[in-house]
């Protein structure tokens, strides 16, 4: 599914710092900010009702892995070397990405990557601008943040200024347009932004210290692949994909309570969920475009039971005409008329990227108890659990133990 280089390449953005040359109140990593694009984008593009939102996807992948190698080169250096050099340094950021992807989907992947990578595919004008848009808007929330504490610097203003300046080549997307307007997408966009200052495994200490911004997009790469390996339809691709991206967006409102508190107290996970549902419908959907509210409730995995509203993102779905769980293999429903979702697959995948976190951790010699055991666990898990759908995640979890060397922890 996944390759443990490929793994390790991911989580590198996780320790490349962003505005490292400007006074910040806190860090701000590249997996976040792509992660926050990712949701920009989706916003985005919803309201342009002819996007490709697996073109989004997959093209937003592309770019990610490919930031990763070029990330210390300076923003503005960068796009002015790819005025003079562009060809050059693709060719050199495929060569290193080449090794990394070659196995995925017997080579396709990679092809799709480097016709994108090097413009060779001249089709998708809106889809590549949806996601300038959203890589920008990022950017500038981050900035906001940045220059709170950059504003002695004789040069900031100038910095604003240019950043301010390239809003106007966005202006045609509505998306971006009630964004900058602080109409009601940019509170979601604020809300998923505040992620980022929520950490992962927040008791221990932890390397690469992780948000649960950067855990979403892990998490949504991850079910990319398990579903290229399923070959699973376009629209199980786009919700899978945005299932885990948005997975742990009522996190921003309750935050990141982890399982021995939440299942260790009788009773305790009915009131989080009870309480969580009421937030959603308090804070999040009524934010949401009214022309895609109720997708993006199936989405965040909310249907309707026995006369109650429940929330359950892990779980087998389908909606052909009302979200309905879904019990046996997801083959079944490999269609575009079925609008399913892996759920239980999802789960898998967020039990997987924690096995990372955990482990490259460990690999670097920051560990503690509770990294150490959550690791142990999440490893038995999928020794118990070794397949999905065909899909063979120990295989994945064998592979990542072997690379690090962790094969006893």
């Amino acid at each position: 599914m996944i390759s443990a280089q490929l793994i390790e390449h991911i989580f590198k953005a996780a320790s490349i710092s962003r505005w490292n040359d400007y006074p910040k109140m806190t860090n701000l990593v590249e997996l976040d900010k792509q992660a926050h694009k990712f949701i920009i984008a989706y916003f985005i593009a919803k309201l342009e009702h002819s996007a490709d939102m697996n073109y989004i996807i997959e093209a937003g992948i592309f770019e990610f892995l490919a930031r990763v190698v070029v990330t210390d080169i300076r923003p503005d250096v960068f796009h002015q070397m790819q005025k003079t050099k562009n060809e050059q340094i693709n060719a050199w950021v495929l060569t290193i990405l080449e090794g990394l992807v070659k196995d995925v989907e017997g080579g396709k992947f990679l092809e799709r990557m480097r016709r994108y990578l090097t413009h060779k595919d001249k089709a998708h004008a809106k889809e590549r601008l949806i996601l300038k848009a959203a890589s920008y808007l990022a950017t500038r929330w981050e900035f906001s943040i940045v220059y709170q504490t950059s504003k002695f610097l004789s040069d900031i203003d100038e910095l604003k200024a240019r950043v301010e300046e390239e809003l106007e080549d966005y202006y045609e997307l509505i998306g971006v347009r009630k964004i900058v307007m602080n109409q009601k997408l940019a509170k979601l966009v604020d809300l998923a932004g505040r992620l980022r200052f929520q950490k992962r495994w927040a008791q221990t200490p932890r390397i690469p210290e992780t948000a649960v911004l950067g855990h979403m997009l892990v998490v949504a790469i991850l079910s990319y692949f398990y579903s290229l390996e399923v070959k699973a339809c376009k629209t199980r691709l786009e919700n899978n994909f945005f299932c885990a991206l948005f997975h742990d967006l009522p996190e921003s409102l309750t935050r990141d309570i982890i399982s021995p508190v939440k299942y260790g107290i009788e009773g305790l996970n009915e009131i989080i969920s009870e309480y969580e549902m009421r937030l959603i419908d308090e804070k999040i959907l009524p934010f949401v475009p009214e022309n895609f509210r109720d997708e993006f409730s199936y989405i965040l995995g909310i249907r309707m039971e026995n006369g109650k509203f429940i929330k359950n993102e892990f779980e087998n779905r389908i909606c052909e005409k009302k979200p309905l769980h879904h019990e046996g293999t997801m083959e079944n429903v490999n269609e575009d008329k079925f609008n399913a979702i892996d759920g239980k697959a999802l789960k898998f995948c967020d039990k997987l990227a924690a096995f990372f976190e955990a482990g490259i951790s460990i690999s670097y010699g920051v560990k503690s108890n509770e990294l150490t055991e959550g690791f142990n666990n999440m490893d038995k898990f999928f020794q118990k659990n070794q397949s999905l759908d065909g899909v063979n995640f120990l295989k994945v979890c064998d592979d990542f133990k072997e690379h690090f060397s962790l094969l006893q922890v």
